[in-house]
């Protein structure tokens, strides 16, 4: 039963880091666009960076090159309707994005999200603990399992869990940091 509950903390942990990953923090990173879904195909989404190759040449300039040329333009569109207010500029067959440095107003706004993704991915850790606690509960009365067996597992139990949310205000701590740096 903690097997299950690693593995789904695990998810969790890694679903609000790439949350994270996406909350533009006014330096261009591959990791800010390369999981936006494209329509390169009709009736085919795809991650960009299945499509083409993303790279950083400076803090504030992400360049996004297709493999294929036919999806230049879908790919282009695709940033721009995506919801992180991209302007993405198509040159021959290479996409920029300029991204502007952010103001003070703008980093303490992402501040609080990053602070609301952290409280979402807290709050999936303690349904995950709470499905592994009802097992555990579930256990009492069986043969061969006896009261200090149940205690010693709720024990494990919020140790596991308390790790868990350490690892994620870590990332959160981290993200906060990068956001506030000028």
């Amino acid at each position: 039963m903690f097997d299950e509950m690693k593995t789904k903390s695990d998810q969790v942990i890694s679903l609000v880091k790439d949350d994270l990953a996406m909350i533009k923090s006014g330096r261009a990173k591959p990791e800010m666009v390369e999981k936006i879904m494209i329509e390169a195909y009709p009736g085919t989404k795809l991650p960009l960076v299945e499509l083409a190759s993303i790279t950083a040449p400076d803090p504030h300039l992400l360049m996004i090159q297709p493999w294929d040329a036919a999806v230049v333009k879908a790919v282009a569109s695709g940033l721009a309707v995506a919801e992180m207010h991209l302007n993405p500029t198509v040159d021959g067959s290479v996409i920029r994005i300029s991204l502007p440095p952010l103001t003070q107003d703008r980093r303490q706004d992402l501040v609080k999200i990053v602070k609301q993704k952290l409280e979402g991915g807290k709050e999936m850790l303690r349904e995950v603990r709470n499905d592994t606690k009802r097992q555990v509960d579930a256990q009492k009365g069986k043969p061969n399992v006896s009261e200090d067996d149940i205690f010693k597992w709720h024990e494990e139990l919020q140790k596991i869990h308390e790790e868990d949310v350490a690892k994620l205000e870590a990332m959160a701590s981290a993200k906060e940091a990068e956001l506030m740096a000028i």
